[in-house]
């Protein structure tokens, strides 16, 4: 059984940064891309960044050269590192693979002053 557990999440001042991991299970993690998203109430889930499993990466295009997206095979994990973040930076992040309809929990990032 495919499992993905995000952590990192928390509260934060505006400007302030935050690592967001999520470590998968039950699956050959090498051989799989991985994706992050976010949800804000009310809204639908938003693409953040995809990490491919041939290293390749992307990030939606607001979020360039703030938001960092790494993978760690030996470790089954995908990190997103998050600098600069603002008040719009606040919502649910959730790491998972939408070709399976694999996702994690989700790990809750507010930034606030």
């Amino acid at each position: 059984q495919v499992q993905l557990v995000e952590s990192g999440g928390g509260l934060v001042q505006p400007g302030g940064s935050l690592r967001l991991s999520c470590v998968a299970s039950g699956l050959n993690f090498r051989n799989y891309d991985m994706n992050w998203y976010r949800q804000t109430p009310g809204k639908q889930r938003e693409w953040v960044a995809f990490m491919g499993s041939n290293d390749y990466r992307s990030y939606a295009t607001p979020l360039k050269g703030r938001f960092t997206v790494s993978r760690d095979n030996g470790k089954n994990a995908v990190d997103l590192q998050m600098i600069s973040l603002q008040p719009e930076d606040t919502a649910v992040y959730y790491c998972g693979i939408p070709s399976l309809n694999h996702w994690g929990q989700g790990t809750q990032v507010t930034v606030s002053s």
